[in-house]
């Protein structure tokens, strides 16, 4: 069973290990680094730092945020009740399991649980043909390419029905 918890201080290390492991960025400029220690604890009403947990033990990190208020205008200037999801397995035995599919179920079931939100946005790497893939058959639609960085992004949008 998959279930998702509040990331805490306690996962700051193993949070970093999955970060720093080279197949989540070989095909990004992005490196991974994000500071744990200060991020975790730090509370915000627009974010959700999640562990996905399979039977008790972590297998992955989900962040939701709120597209329209996060801090750093990630997303510019989009409609209200926008959500976006980040989502990556950890540790490479993991994946290809179906663990993403249910966790994604969960991530969207929380966004849509939140008062007023109405849209999910997700930007996965325009080369990364299998996560497309993956959120196509979820039911995201595809919007447009975009530039984040400099990296190029397919966004794709879930509507709530």
């Amino acid at each position: 069973m998959i279930r998702l918890r509040l990331a805490t201080l306690d996962d700051s290390s193993m949070l970093q290990m999955w970060a720093d492991d080279v197949d989540l960025w070989t095909s990004s400029d992005e490196d991974g680094s994000f500071d744990w220690d200060s991020e975790i604890p730090r509370t915000v009403d627009w974010r959700e730092l999640l562990v996905a947990e399979h039977d008790g033990r972590p297998i992955g990190f989900i962040q939701i945020t709120d597209a329209a208020r996060e801090e750093s205008h990630y997303w510019g200037d989009v409609e209200q009740g926008a959500m976006a999801i980040d989502i990556w397995i950890g540790d490479p035995v993991d994946r290809n399991q179906g663990f993403g599919s249910k966790m994604m179920q969960l991530a969207i079931a929380r966004c849509y649980a939140r008062d007023g939100a109405r849209s999910i946005l997700i930007d996965p790497l325009d080369a990364n043909e299998r996560a497309c893939r993956f959120y196509e058959r979820l039911g995201f639609t595809f919007v447009e390419k975009r530039n984040f960085g400099r990296d190029l992004c397919r966004v794709y949008r879930l509507d709530r029905s």
